[in-house]
């Protein structure tokens, strides 16, 4: 493998990466994510990404349920997918990674969730025949696996996956989030293969925090219905879609690397403001230190990923170490106000893919498609341009029009 890496390094060129799917139901109707759409299968998901957003790599989570391996199994002896020598399984030009998503709670402390990935199908059913006494239900997502988290990690490590803290600094269930000030209280910081950093932060954001300057930075959908798929997305420069690229990448190894983490700008997401449940209000910035609303006087807040970050820093200022990838705001095409369902048809009749329309496609093709205020509006998404009000409390944070 490591004359490959040196053969392959003038070969590497970009792909991109949606590295959290959750699986809805199985081919059968079995729900494993409840809140998780129906049409959520695992050779749905498949196709989706490969032909509609044009994603090479993407993880789905959900792969350690029995009723999912039976599900990829049946893909794989049908010949409709295929395992492939550097990890990972192939449909059509599109590699997925089998992960799985579990929350752990230390004693005294809130839950969080961790994200596992594992190199094949074989790895991901040992794994689950070690968790599955370990747990109430191992055909549901994100369960509560009852185990010191050290002990989880080790074995996940230990099994050759890679262990990554799930949506970060999210109020609900992110282990910064919810749970510590620092990731070293409960982890072996050292077997922290990346972080996840979840909708409502960014990288500037996570520079708050010291123990994350050697970490890498990923930024995913954690997609709920097939139309989520790519909101959030990394550009990965890989020789191949593959687990072991994937690993060479999160090592900066001979040119494999994360060259950019695509995301929505922190404002809209859900949980980027401190948020009050009682009257639906988004405080203002200089009221978040209030123990009560200032609006309705209730007591029910819940404290926004910017409001908890600058509570749990250990700077006074952002700090991101040379090298750590850019981190862009993009809004997807989803959010962008006018362009609706037929509109997106035209898009992706023209251009092939959602990928396509927002790298690779040149303002003036666009305008012959959906016209210049469109056009625009697209134009604008890329680069992050787009005016947004702020989101909080479980609700998205909107694009106004310009």
């Amino acid at each position: 493998m490591n004359q490959q890496v040196s053969e392959g390094a003038s070969s590497l060129r970009t792909f991109y990466a949606d590295l959290h799917i959750h699986i809805g139901r199985t081919n059968r109707g079995e729900a494993v994510k409840i809140s998780g759409s129906r049409d959520l299968t695992f050779l749905n998901i498949a196709k989706e990404a490969a032909t509609r957003k044009g994603i090479e790599l993407i993880g789905i989570i959900d792969a350690h349920a029995p009723v999912v391996q039976r599900d990829i199994r049946e893909a794989l002896e049908s010949g409709e997918m295929r395992e492939i020598p550097g990890g990972g399984i192939a449909y059509q030009n599109t590699v997925i990674l089998l992960g799985t998503e579990l929350e752990v709670r230390e004693p005294g402390r809130k839950e969080s969730h961790f994200l596992a990935y594992f190199r094949t199908l074989s790895d991901m059913e040992s794994f689950t025949a070690w968790i599955t006494p370990l747990m109430k239900n191992v055909n549901l997502s994100s369960q509560r696996v009852y185990v010191p988290l050290k002990e989880l990690q080790k074995e996940i490590v230990g099994r050759g996956g890679l262990f990554i803290p799930a949506h970060v600094f999210t109020p609900h269930k992110g282990i910064y989030g919810s749970s510590v000030y620092r990731m070293e209280e409960i982890l072996d910081v050292a077997d922290v293969t990346a972080i996840e950093l979840g909708l409502s932060a960014d990288s500037e954001m996570a520079g708050y925090i010291s123990e994350l300057d050697h970490i890498p930075f990923l930024t995913n959908s954690d997609a709920h219905s097939l139309g989520k798929i790519g909101r959030e997305y990394n550009s990965l420069r890989l020789l191949e879609p593959s687990f072991d690229e994937f690993c060479y990448a999160l090592q900066n190894k001979d040119g494999r690397r994360i060259e950019a983490n695509y995301g929505l700008n922190p404002l809209l997401g859900k949980y980027h403001r401190t948020y009050c449940a009682a009257c639906n209000s988004i405080l203002d910035e200089s009221k978040v230190t209030s123990e009560r609303c200032p609006y309705c006087g209730s007591t029910k807040l819940i404290q926004g990923v910017l409001d908890r970050i600058l509570t749990i820093a250990d700077r006074e200022e952002s700090y991101i170490p040379p090298g750590r990838p850019a981190y862009q705001y993009q809004v997807p095409l989803e959010f962008i106000p006018g362009l609706g369902k037929v509109k997106l048809r035209l898009l992706l009749e023209a251009f092939g893919s959602e990928m396509a329309i927002l790298h690779r496609t040149e303002e003036a093709e666009l305008r012959n498609v959906v016209g210049d205020e469109l056009a625009r509006y697209i134009i604008m998404a890329r680069s992050g341009e787009l005016l947004l009000n702020s989101g909080g409390g479980g609700t998205y944070g909107k694009v106004s029009r310009t």
